[in-house]
């Protein structure tokens, strides 16, 4: 049986897109320069033009929902980077809060989301009250959650999600690098998430113990993992060596993200790791710095797998653009950009991908899987 995914980066529903909608949090921020949510707002449409607001709660996906109906992927997976509630006391060890007030959770609902990994820098921006809500909501839509739970246990856990006569199996993790506080650590009396203070062999093993403990015949395992900072394309040595150990494990996904931008992609053992999927939904627009990123750009990754074996069929890559809050088709010229960009960063791991009818296709044969680690890592 071949299960078709759809992968996404950061899903930021909070803050000016949140303002946006029909239900909006209070406006108070608590940033060293902005001080009212709807600051963020102003920045988008200075950028790009008038945002009519409230809009609908399908208006965010724009034209992704259209490559959605198309597809039909068997489960839908994205880093859900922002708190569902509406309690008022933010983390005061946070400099940026993200929220989204649970009564716009129709937006969530609306592109068909099967499964929010929580494991990220921003789900406990609003305090553990904040999380815990963010679960019930989720969960009373149901969605199903990962990464994060009221107990330790709870948050190492997989979420299971029934394909046909078959299984996707999701673990959420974050780590230290992607700027998540150490006490934001779920334990056995405390909710949190799944927290990795290191890369070691040991947090591996660790890992690995659990993808074996749940995994069965014929399911398909994704570790959803939020690790590193926000820019820059080189990978780090102790990242590679980790997602190759999580393959050796039984993982037939690693699903990286952090990143504001795509990075390097890598067929390991026929297996697919994602280094940083970037962003899917934002309100950055209008903010400068980092523009030779592109983080505007973003990628709806389509992989299809051979649940037998776990062995990646196909990769598929359709690209977005983030403007006016929604996702819209990428122009020609943004696309042959991605492709370049993809190309270039994943070169070192043996990947090359095509351009077709306007989306990117990974190049399967030769190339796919062919550095070892042994001979071969970036610097």
């Amino acid at each position: 049986m071949a299960i078709t995914l759809l992968l996404c980066g950061d899903v930021m529903t909070g803050r000016g897109i949140d303002q946006a909608f029909p239900h909006p949090s209070h406006t108070r921020l608590y940033e060293p320069a902005v001080d009212d949510a709807t600051v963020y707002v102003e920045l988008a449409e200075h950028a790009n033009g008038r945002i009519r607001r409230p809009v609908a709660y399908d208006y965010v996906w724009g034209d992704a929902l259209t490559e959605l109906d198309r597809v039909a992927p068997d489960a839908t997976i994205v880093n859900l980077e922002t708190s569902v509630t509406t309690n008022d006391e933010a983390c005061v060890d946070k400099r940026i809060h993200y929220r989204m007030n649970p009564a716009n959770l129709p937006c969530l609902v609306a592109a068909r989301i099967d499964c929010c990994t929580l494991a990220n820098n921003h789900v406990l921006d609003w305090g553990r009250a904040g999380l815990l809500e963010t679960l019930d909501v989720l969960r009373s839509a149901g969605i199903h959650t990962v990464g994060a739970g009221r107990t330790l246990a709870e948050a190492a856990a997989p979420a299971t999600l029934a394909v046909g006569e078959g299984r996707v199996l999701v673990f959420g993790l974050a780590t230290h690098t992607s700027g998540v506080p150490s006490g934001w650590a779920a334990r056995a009396d405390r909710p949190g998430m799944r927290y990795l203070a290191d890369l070691s062999d040991a947090t591996l093993r660790e890992v690995a113990d659990a993808v074996r403990n749940g995994k069965r015949p014929g399911d398909v395992v994704v570790v959803s993992i939020h690790w590193d900072g926000n820019w820059g394309f080189a990978v780090p040595r102790e990242h590679v060596r980790f997602a190759h150990g999580l393959v050796e494990a039984g993982v037939d996904v690693v699903h990286g993200h952090s990143s504001h931008h795509v990075r390097p992609i890598e067929v390991f053992r026929s297996k697919l790791i994602l280094y940083g999927c970037g962003e899917f939904l934002d309100d950055y627009e209008g903010i400068s710095g980092y523009e030779q990123f592109r983080d505007d750009l973003v990628l709806m990754y389509f992989p299809t797998i051979d649940a037998a074996t776990g062995a990646l069929i196909e990769l598929r890559m359709v690209p977005m653009q983030i403007r006016n809050f929604t996702l819209n088709r990428a122009a020609t010229a943004d696309v042959r950009w991605l492709s370049d960009t993809i190309n270039r960063e994943s070169r070192r791991f043996g990947v090359h991908v095509d351009l077709r009818e306007g989306c990117l296709q990974l190049r399967m044969g030769g190339g796919t899987g062919a550095v070892p680690c042994s001979t071969e890592l970036p610097r």
